[in-house]
């Protein structure tokens, strides 16, 4: 492979031209070629006639074929593109037959030759993923839990595991080859030449997918990149069968030096046959012993079991001792209670390395297309009988991934720092510690939760610079000990709303302190009856928000007014009863919005599937409350002040809107 040039801004180039990135350049095209493309329609059929055209480009790139003649007519450079597709058809038979051709006419190949003005080889992207996800769709492909692993994502864990050349390195969920062609990059920038480059990828890539027409797509991806012929194979990594011979025979001999995946992950998805569920440790019960705070797997086998928890145990079976592991997990796998035994068998198993929390955007697609369900990077190697304990494990926290929710490009991107961090807190050179790298002591870990953000080391440099000047209260002390009273609401239903002119309380409903209750979601008056003494509204009661996403924390205070609502089980009902410690309920919602007990509030919301809770980690906020009495009076009546304000106004415009029509 000819050495690289410097990397040129080809995403910039791209804009200057008019074409956009290589995933806009690629909608046009599939517009284009579904209306023009003459004998098929089927978005497969057109994305392989688009990546044999890409996989001559790239040949020209390596200078394996003479450069093209773009200022050339459609029909010369028709001829030398099919000219340049024998010889991709020589090289990897396995790949294309040798009655494969280019079925596209001349002026569609002019058409898709010159509008790929980017270079495979340094896109800022991964193109070929890219076309992918824009001719078969994200959605159909999320329905099996697969979502393509975005580059910057794949770049970092293979520079976290750093595979070398001659170590085996397998992808057991491989989809279009991201992680593969990954380790194939890696490689180009640290010198290695082509030759020894496609020798790497042919001796020791492995990679396994369900879906024969990712495996095909694979296959191409890595040979695009590498010039190489991996052994990518169509099977269960699961169950080990299906063609998967060599690869059970590699990790009953000793296993493989590196693993990289982004398992499938979806609640609802089949993962295993129960025959296949009878031999995974994940797939059973586990059982809770508090006397010695550990997780033990039981004799009874689960009816059905998510893949990413099953994935979590096939990746460190593949593993040699010794070897390493870098995979994306959902959140909720490191932080939910009802996975806690997953940690406890993962901190069994392996000496975590590094665990990195990612922004919910990481994987749209586009408005509706993708997920955002929230995940972690997590980078582990797998433990002996003779394996040395880690002290410390590596976590960061990215706000921002590069792209936006609808998958545009932004310059925002926390990983590249990470990255150096990261590398950095490896070789025990020192670092600025920040939500963007901080080492957490193995003993520190709380409850087998190993999510980053509630580790979040900025929280605990706030709290003690308050030390001096105010009293930090536990909140679940304080309930405990009968200063605070805290209770949920009840869920009622769609059919409910619009019965009555009961306010229902939803998380949207509450702003600036205030109800703002929907008058379409008002319920009938017997509802209200049938709940009026079990939800019990006091004025001065809070409420606060304890599950969605962006309002978590946010609270309002029940007024005089206010009494007669219902409120949903998604809020948390505050009192504060009579106590000896000053603390009165305009104070303490001064205290809950304060930025120190937000911060808190974020650090301990935990993803559960599609939305965020804080839940019963409520109990370990800490409460900041002022040491000095003239500052919780002032604090106090500047509450009382704003929310009386605020009611009186509101109250006002009220008798005004009743008044125009003589009521």
């Amino acid at each position: 492979m000819p050495k690289r040039s410097e990397k040129s801004d080809v995403r910039q180039l791209a804009l200057i031209q008019g074409l956009g990135t290589p995933k806009e350049i690629f909608r046009n095209l599939r517009n284009y070629l579904a209306g023009q493309f003459v004998g098929a329609t089927r978005d497969e059929t057109l994305l392989d006639e688009l990546l044999k055209c890409l996989f001559c480009k790239l040949y020209v790139e390596l200078k394996l074929v003479p450069p093209l003649e773009i200022e050339a007519t459609s029909i010369d450079l028709s001829k030398t593109i099919r000219s340049v597709f024998a010889k991709v058809r020589e090289g990897f038979p396995d790949i294309y037959n040798s009655q494969s051709e280019i079925l596209l006419d001349p002026e569609t190949i002019y058409k898709v030759m010159t509008d790929c003005s980017f270079s495979l080889i340094d896109a800022t992207s991964d193109p070929i993923g890219d076309a992918f996800e824009v001719f078969v769709g994200s959605e159909s492909r999320s329905r099996s839990g697969q979502f393509f692993t975005p580059r910057s994502v794949t770049d970092l864990l293979v520079k976290a595991v750093d595979p070398r050349p001659g170590e085996s390195i397998i992808d057991p969920a491989c989809g279009a080859g991201g992680f593969l062609t990954s380790v194939s990059r890696y490689w180009i920038e640290e010198g290695f030449s082509a030759q020894e480059i496609s020798k790497f990828a042919t001796d020791t890539f492995f990679g396994i997918d369900k879906d024969d027409y990712l495996v095909n797509l694979a296959k191409l991806h890595v040979s695009l990149l590498t010039g190489g012929h991996p052994s990518i194979l169509c099977g269960d990594s699961l169950a080990l069968q299906d063609g998967l011979l060599s690869v059970r025979e590699k990790a009953d001999a000793e296993g493989f030096d590196v693993l990289l995946a982004n398992p499938p992950f979806g609640v609802n998805i089949v993962a295993a046959r129960p025959e296949v569920l009878d031999k995974f440790q994940l797939a059973r019960k586990w059982k809770f012993y508090p006397a010695l705070d550990k997780w033990s797997p039981t004799s009874e086998v689960r009816n059905q079991v998510s893949p990413q928890i099953l994935f979590v145990e096939r990746c460190l079976s593949l593993l040699k001792v010794g070897g390493r592991m870098g995979i994306v997990l959902p959140e909720s796998i490191l932080s939910n209670k009802s996975y806690r035994y997953v940690v406890e068998y993962l901190l069994e198993k392996s000496n975590i390395q590094a665990v990195i929390g990612m922004p919910e955007a990481l994987f749209k697609t586009s408005g509706k297309g993708g997920t955002h369900t929230k995940t972690c990077l997590l980078v582990a190697e797998k433990k002996g009988e003779s394996s040395k304990e880690k002290s410390t494990i590596f976590m960061a926290e990215a706000k921002w991934c590069g792209q936006d929710s609808r998958a545009r490009i932004i310059d925002n991107n926390d990983l590249p720092k990470i990255g150096k961090h990261l590398k950095l807190a490896k070789n025990n050179e020192a670092f600025d510690q920040s939500s963007l790298g901080f080492l957490v002591d193995i003993d520190s870990v709380q409850s087998k939760v190993l999510c980053p953000r509630y580790y979040d080391p900025q929280v605990n440099e706030n709290l003690i610079s308050l030390e001096n000047t105010h009293a930090l209260l536990d909140f679940g002390q304080l309930v405990k000990d009968g200063v605070l009273k805290v209770s949920t609401g009840d869920e009622l239903g769609k059919l409910a709303y619009g019965t009555g002119d009961i306010p229902f309380i939803r998380t949207s409903d509450i702003s600036n302190w205030e109800l703002k209750a929907d008058p379409k979601h008002g319920v009938a008056h017997q509802i209200f009856e049938s709940l009026r003494k079990k939800q019990d509204i006091q004025a001065n009661d809070i409420l606060m928000v304890k599950d969605g996403t962006y309002l978590i924390g946010t609270c309002a205070i029940v007024t005089e007014y206010d009494c007669k609502i219902i409120y949903q089980s998604h809020l948390y009902k505050v009192r504060v009863m009579p106590n000896s410690l000053d603390l009165n309920p305009f104070l303490l919602l001064a205290v809950l919005s304060s930025p120190v007990v937000q911060r808190q509030v974020k650090s301990k919301q935990f993803t559960q599937d599609i939305i965020d809770s804080l839940g019963e980690r409520i109990n370990e906020l800490v409460l900041p409350i002022p040491k000095s009495e003239q500052l919780r009076h002032e604090i106090t009546e500047m509450v009382r002040t704003s929310i009386n304000d605020r009611v009186e106004a509101r109250e006002l415009a009220k008798k005004a809107r009743l008044a125009v029509a003589g009521s």
